[in-house]
């Protein structure tokens, strides 16, 4: 499982597994280094391997590990790869000859329920939800929605273990496990993998991965607060207050309100965690996931969208892959590569994966480099201009279409592509010229609406002595004299055409 994961993660990245720096790996039921197992089966060795054990957070964690790794500056690639192989049944614990993680939890709600034979996590959600159902008045036709809605989305996604719709009656009739939950409310038992490739700005531009890299606004990670053992509340033991400090440091961090969130992908356990999830995270007021849910405003066509994958209801919950399988599904969403399940539109993608004992994760998502996927390049600045004789580029531009146009050598032939200038001048005027190199001569155009293959963000000065070959781009990428968005093979052609066009570059330095 983790072979195909890691290989459909470097072939949607387009990079060899030589690229590879280090390795953050999560399982939770599994021996010391299966980490290692793991990725020397995909062929990565040598590298640091790091495993990760955080319950059923334990895929975000190893996510939230490979991403301080590329900020920390040790490696510019790193893999978060998580997977889990699991018993049948319920979960249970390993050890029974120490101290249970859990035992402050369970002690906290053996102190406000009576606690049964039941699944112990089904005690701990569905008493969540009763929780709610009392003082909100919720009732557990709410909670039966978010498994139809979830179960009805799972139909579009051909990575879901079940891909069947119920009707509500089906759903509300079904075995009861606990409380309000039926069996259709819970997620299965499941074995699974997922993979991520995670890489620094420089690393995506060096590779020409811009339109295939989601940038991670912020991902903050919060253990248990006081108020999850002293606050008697079934929620907060279940992580509602992890969640909502979670959340509220994520749109701090970036300026965003849950508002402005398109598509969302959190953990739903249990269709009871799903709605208490609703309100710690922002999306409506405390008291008002029942509204949510009766408005539509969690599926197609409202508000958000949450669960396109079809949750972990359906799509099910091997636990150390569960985080990354929901980057994945974010990822692919504002690509626009979900198919039938695409949310129209998304562009601010929300994560949430919580583990008990505990440990949320929540994180932003949006692409990130969004004029890379725009049909037509544009210049958002108040400081852009329609005139481009106050440019001394303008002169160059004029100077390589005559050359162009003219090209006795064939020289275009070399570097066929759509490159785009995006150039500021000393006053902060800002313009843009399109030389489109695609067919025949090829043309340039201030303005112009041809989608680039490559984008060079300079300034005036130095795409004079850029064009007429004073300046090695290389040397000047290197220097940050010039950012580079797009096709980098391109750009490194501009290299390979001073050396072959010497003479013509005279030319041109003369005219100038």
């Amino acid at each position: 499982m983790a072979q195909e994961a890691v290989s459909k993660a470097l072939t949607d990245s387009k990079i060899d597994l030589k690229e590879i720096r280090s390795c953050c790996v999560g399982y939770v039921y599994g021996d010391s280094t299966c980490g290692q197992r793991a990725v020397y089966e995909c062929g990565i060795m040598e590298v640091p391997v790091f495993n990760v054990n955080n319950n059923c957070s334990t895929g975000s964690t190893a996510l939230l590990m490979a991403k301080r790794i590329v900020e920390s500056g040790k490696a510019d690639c790193v893999l978060a790869l998580g997977f889990e192989k699991m018993e049948r049944g319920s979960l249970s614990s390993k050890f029974h000859d120490r101290t249970n993680p859990m035992d402050r939890h369970l002690e906290a709600l053996s102190e406000l329920v009576d606690i049964d034979a039941s699944p112990i996590t089904a005690q701990m959600f569905g008493n969540a939800g009763k929780e709610h159902m009392e003082k909100y008045g919720t009732t557990p036709e709410h909670f039966a929605k978010i498994a139809y809605k979830n179960h009805k989305h799972s139909t579009n996604n051909p990575y879901s273990q079940f891909q069947e719709e119920y009707r509500l009656e089906d759903i509300l009739k079904s075995p009861t496990v606990y409380g309000p939950l039926t069996k259709l409310q819970c997620c299965p038992t499941s074995d699974g993998a997922a993979a991520a490739i995670l890489a620094n700005e420089e690393f995506v531009i060096r590779h020409g991965l811009q339109d295939r890299a989601v940038e991670i606004l912020a991902m903050e990670m919060v253990t248990d607060l006081p108020s999850t053992f002293q606050d008697k509340s079934c929620m907060k033991i279940v992580g509602y207050d992890m969640t909502k400090t979670a959340a509220l440091r994520v749109f701090q961090m970036t300026g965003y309100r849950p508002d402005d969130v398109d598509v969302i992908e959190l953990h739903d356990c249990f269709s009871a965690n799903e709605l208490i999830t609703y309100e710690a995270l922002g999306l409506c007021p405390p008291g008002k996931a029942a509204d949510l849910i009766d408005s539509g405003n969690n599926t197609y066509g409202g508000k958000y969208v949450i669960n396109p994958s079809g949750g972990l209801i359906s799509k099910g919950h091997p636990l150390g892959a569960t985080g990354i399988a929901q980057c994945a599904e974010l990822c692919w969403q504002l690509r626009g590569e979900s198919g039938a399940r695409q949310v129209k539109g998304a562009k601010l993608a929300l994560q949430h994966n919580i583990g008990l004992g505990g440990a949320v994760v929540v994180a932003l998502y949006q692409l990130g480099f969004r004029q890379h996927s725009s049909s037509k390049p544009t210049l958002h600045s108040a400081n852009a201009v329609d005139d481009p004789s106050i440019f001394k580029a303008a002169a160059i531009f004029k100077v390589l279409e005559s050359a162009m146009a003219e090209d006795n050598d064939n020289l275009i032939e070399k570097v066929r592509g759509i490159y785009c200038f995006k150039v500021k001048n000393n006053g902060g005027k800002e313009g843009m010229w399109i030389i489109d190199a695609k067919t025949g001569k090829g043309s340039v155009e201030y303005n112009g609406k041809a989608k680039p293959d490559v984008t060079f963000i300079v300034n005036d000065e130095d795409v004079v002595t850029l064009i007429s070959g004073k300046l090695n781009p290389q040397k000047a990428f290197f220097q940050g004299k010039i950012k580079i968005q797009g096709n980098m093979g391109l750009a490194l052609k501009l290299i390979e055409l001073q050396k072959r066009a010497s003479k013509k570059i005279d030319e041109l330095r003369a005219k100038l």
